[in-house]
């Protein structure tokens, strides 16, 4: 059942409807309640939660039953299955899902095709994550796991060396050969003052980065994981400190508590106020010349982008890099022309696709680059 709301919820979005991670997590609850058995109840308690407009209301009622019809027709071909008589069982697992983290089984495509092939790997690296199946969720998952572990053991590595110096310690080795009678017959050496930077990450989770945000929070996880520095935020209308939330070693845990969150899933955008909120309240505590500061949303504010370059040019002056991982830049003919992308351009230190793994994993190099 957790499958199949999960693969639900991923269908509307695709056909247009704003739902966004809380809204799935609303679903799977309602799901619990009601079953699946009787679907006209299902149908009114999925629709409460996942409509927010009335186009969207009178768009869900084909919706749910195209969807429906091809999960029974599905069903029945199944040994084992009664059809559409379905058991009410717990949501063990199931916001988990919501990620492809246990999506082991088959469930609607959303018009798509799994892929298959020795290739599988390399092109889910590169593909939009817009594009990804729910047959591919759980393969691009582990995928994503064992890459970003990778890359923070390199960048943790790369540290390492970058911190062995060989210019020599004068004052050092003057004092350690005095009892030699002041001849350098032993040589001390400087090793130079590097710290792995504090990594600040805010995640926008409007309404027009829904394909995205999902995904966008696993690589944020993931960082908070492997990292030892790192403080997420996510924004929409206002700005939410997830931190707490994402040191959890259960992503399922952390997402159900951040359903509960007042973030503004799925809403405008207002990114110049939470970047003042930020700096109004977190920016003295968390941004320092060893502070590299991220920024993953689309650029669409609603607010006016003079604030947005005001709040943007405070953060630069007090951190040692800021960027900008915009999904859209992996579009062909995309142009970055909008008031709010154009305003805050000329504080942006890297302005680089997000709308891949590939694009993510491409983040490691400007983690030890100085």
């Amino acid at each position: 059942m957790a499958q199949t709301i999960t693969g639900f919820c991923r269908f509307v979005r695709a056909e247009g409807l704003s739902t966004g991670i809380k809204e799935s997590v609303d679903a799977l609850q309602v799901a619990n309640l009601i079953g699946i058995e009787d679907r006209d109840q299902l149908k009114i308690g999925l629709r409460s939660v996942l409509c927010s407009s009335k186009e969207e209301w009178d768009r869900f009622e084909d919706l749910f039953w195209i969807f429906w019809r091809d999960a029974d027709t599905n069903a029945e071909k199944r040994p084992g299955t009664n059809g559409s008589k379905h058991q009410k069982e717990p949501l063990k697992g199931a916001v988990t899902s919501l990620l492809g983290n246990s999506s082991k089984g088959k469930t609607a495509d959303e018009g798509g095709k799994a892929v298959v092939g020795a290739s599988r790997g390399e092109h889910l690296k590169k593909a939009d994550f817009s594009q990804v199946t729910q047959n591919d969720l759980a393969e691009l998952e582990k995928i994503a796991i064992q890459l970003i572990k990778r890359m923070s053991l390199r960048v943790s590595r790369r540290l390492k060396i970058m911190k062995a110096g060989r210019q020599i310690d004068l004052r050092r080795t003057i004092r350690k050969n005095i009892s030699r009678g002041g001849d350098p017959i032993e040589l001390s050496f400087k090793n130079r003052k590097l710290q792995q930077s504090r990594l600040v990450i805010l995640l926008d989770v409007s309404g027009s980065m829904n394909p995205y945000s999902l995904f966008l929070l696993r690589f944020a996880y993931a960082l908070q994981k492997h990292f030892r520095k790192v403080n997420t935020f996510l924004f929409s209308t206002r700005l939410t400190d997830i931190t707490v939330l994402l040191r959890s070693r259960d992503l399922r845990q952390s997402l159900q508590e951040l359903a509960q969150e007042s973030a503004g899933w799925s809403s405008g955008t207002q990114i110049g106020e939470s970047l003042h909120e930020f700096n109004f309240h977190h920016a003295r505590r968390l941004l320092t010349r060893d502070t590299i500061f991220i920024i993953l949303s689309d650029g669409w504010d609603t607010g006016e982008p003079e604030a947005l370059a005001a709040e943007l040019a405070a953060i630069k002056a007090r951190v040692r890099k800021l960027i900008w991982l915009n999904p859209l830049l992996g579009m062909k003919d995309y142009q970055p022309v909008t008031r709010g992308m154009s305003a805050a351009l000329p504080y942006i230190d890297l302005f680089a696709p997000g709308h891949n793994l590939e694009s993510l994993l491409a983040l490691e190099r400007h983690l030890t680059s100085t």
